[in-house]
């Protein structure tokens, strides 16, 4: 028994020394060093690493200019590694603590980055249109715009406002062809009250862009094909007095056409 207990007790003390001789590479480093490592890791494309270390210096020094930019690049480490959620928690998490921060600006532009990466499959898929499509949400979208809003009216002068225009004009014009493909696809299924009411929902909140004539032109259809023909000369006026060369007007003389024939 003694013998056994003296081998334990050996065990031990190897394994207490091989622990201690594995030391913390990083355990004397400096605020910079930490946050150096870090922006080494991302330009390598190691985003995990560079997490760990924002994180490691944050632990280590809470306070101070590199503890505050440290939890913005951790929003833009996990932007980078395609990891959404966790971006856009780093980055409010930023906004909230750091509000007159200098560079509070890029939290709420790295913010619509990462809804805008997202959204660009979704308005990709716009163009397939499927059957799916009434079922699909693209909150991504508005998020986006939103975010990239907040920052063109928070900080006018940001070097990003001019970007985040660009992006929320794409958006914008985004957000109404979905209305569209939907409008559309209860126009060809027959579903026209739908049809009506999306339509009229992309004149309302998507003024100005190339859905206006394909809302007006989908609106006019419906109309006629529920038989509400003075509703439908009313929008066909309208669509005459903005797109005069509209196809819709052909169609709809078309879809007349056919009814006198029947």
């Amino acid at each position: 028994m003694q013998r056994h207990v003296r081998l334990a007790v050996v065990w031990a003390a190897l394994l207490l020394a091989g622990c201690a001789a594995i030391e913390d590479p990083t355990k004397d480093w400096t605020p910079e060093q930490f946050y150096k490592a870090g922006e080494e890791k991302i330009a390598g494309g190691d985003y995990d690493t560079a997490v760990k270390h924002f994180e490691a210096l944050q632990a280590r020094y809470p306070y101070g200019r590199y503890a505050e930019q440290a939890q913005l690049e951790i929003a833009y480490a996990y932007y980078k590694a395609d990891e959404p959620a966790p971006a856009i928690a780093a980055a409010d998490r930023f906004i909230r603590l750091h509000p007159t921060h200098p560079n509070v600006d890029y939290a709420y532009y790295l913010k619509g980055l990462t809804n805008f990466r997202g959204e660009r499959s979704f308005a990709a898929s716009l163009f397939g249109q499927g059957d799916d499509l009434v079922d699909r949400d693209p909150k991504g979208t508005r998020d986006a715009y939103n975010d990239f809003r907040e920052l063109v009216d928070r900080f006018p002068r940001s070097r990003y406002v001019e970007d985040a225009r660009k992006r929320m004009a794409y958006l914008f014009d985004a957000q109404a062809r979905y209305e569209i493909a939907v409008a559309r696809f209860y126009f060809d299924r027959g579903a026209y009250v739908a049809a009506v009411n999306r339509s009229k929902y992309a004149l309302e909140n998507f003024a100005r862009t190339p859905a206006t004539e394909d809302a007006l032109g989908l609106q006019a259809m419906s109309y006629k094909a529920m038989g509400l023909n003075e509703l439908m000369e009313d929008t066909l006026r309208v669509l005459k007095q903005n797109f005069p060369n509209s196809r819709y007007l052909n169609e709809v003389r078309d879809t007349r056409a056919e009814i006198r024939e029947k």
